[in-house]
C-alpha cells in the first residue's frame, strides 16, 4: 500500500491542524494505520493508531484529549485532528500501515510497520 501524508504547515500555539493520510494500492481496510512524528535530533515517536474498523484507537499520553485519529475506509484516508497545539508538537509527521493484528505493545514500535508515507512538517510557534 502507498501512503501520502498531507496537511502540515505552520501554526501558532493553541491552534489546530488536520493531517490526512491517503492510501492507494492494496486493500486499505486491512491495515492498522498509525501516526508517528520525528523532531530534529530525536527518535521517531508514536502519536496515535487506529484499527481497521475505526473502532479502536490508541494515543500517546501527551496528545490524549488534544488529538483525534479517525478513518474513512470508503475514501482510503486516515485523519489526525490536532487541537490545542504546543511548540513541543513541532515535528515531521508520518503515517504508517501495519497489516498484523492489533496488539497494544506492537503499535508504538515503528519497526512493525510495513509501509510509510513521506511525512508532512508541522511547526508550532509560541
Amino acid at each position: 500500500v502507498q501512503l501520502q501524508a498531507s496537511g502540515g504547515g505552520p501554526v501558532q500555539a493553541g491552534g489546530s491542524l488536520r493531517l490526512s493520510c491517503a492510501a492507494s494500492g492494496r486493500t486499505f481496510s486491512d491495515y492498522t494505520i498509525a501516526w508517528f512524528r520525528q523532531a530534529p535530533g530525536k527518535e521517531r515517536e508514536f502519536v496515535a493508531a487506529i484499527d481497521w474498523t475505526g473502532g479502536r484507537t490508541f494515543y500517546l499520553d501527551s496528545v490524549k484529549g488534544r488529538f483525534t485519529i479517525s478513518r474513512d475506509n470508503a475514501k482510503n484516508t486516515v485523519y489526525l485532528q490536532m487541537n490545542s497545539l504546543k511548540p513541543d508538537d513541532t515535528a515531521v509527521y508520518y503515517c504508517a500501515a501495519d497489516g498484523a493484528a492489533w496488539v497494544t505493545g506492537r503499535l508504538i514500535n515503528p519497526v512493525y510497520y510495513d509501509y510509510w508515507g513521506q511525512g508532512t512538517q508541522v511547526t508550532v510557534s509560541s
